[in-house]
């Protein structure tokens, strides 16, 4: 793979940096990233398995969370030339959904890194669609040996 330039908009590419695939990706896009922050993104489309009449169900929201959690990790050992470590959510913290997505709204999700040691991340999740804050949450994800 040639070095990406950032954001990458290239949705199989995305796809690859993290261990989840088809139909179970929820990540298309990777917008930023720094040393303690990764910025993804995600259109609501018809084919995406957590659509439901037009509505981005909580299942995918959380899923899609998790999955930009995994793409600072699968981007990180990319740039090293690496193949990424599964990870596992260790827990969730808090999540709270505020209002759902709905077909063809572009999600951008924004993870802080607060902690990170020996495998295990702390970090604080907010997604948005059109700038306004649609759901927020602390997670802990491990890196499986």
């Amino acid at each position: 793979m040639e070095n990406q330039t950032l954001p990458i908009l290239d949705s199989g590419f995305v796809g690859s940096l993290i261990p989840q695939k088809f139909p179970f990706v929820m990540v298309d896009k990777l917008l930023s990233f720094s040393d303690n922050e990764v910025i993804a993104g995600l259109q609501v489309t018809q084919e995406n398995i957590f659509e439901n009449q037009g509505v981005f169900q909580e299942s995918g929201l959380i899923e899609h969370m998790a999955q930009s959690v995994a793409l600072f990790t699968g981007y990180q050992f990319y740039l090293k030339n690496e193949p990424a470590p599964t990870g596992y959510i260790g827990s969730i913290k808090s999540i709270e959904i505020i209002e759902l997505p709905k077909l063809s709204d572009d999600v951008v999700t924004t993870v802080s890194v607060l902690h990170e040691f020996m495998g295990v991340t702390l970090v604080d999740i907010v997604s948005r669609v059109n700038d306004k804050e649609i759901a927020k949450g602390q997670m802990k994800t491990v890196l499986a040996n």
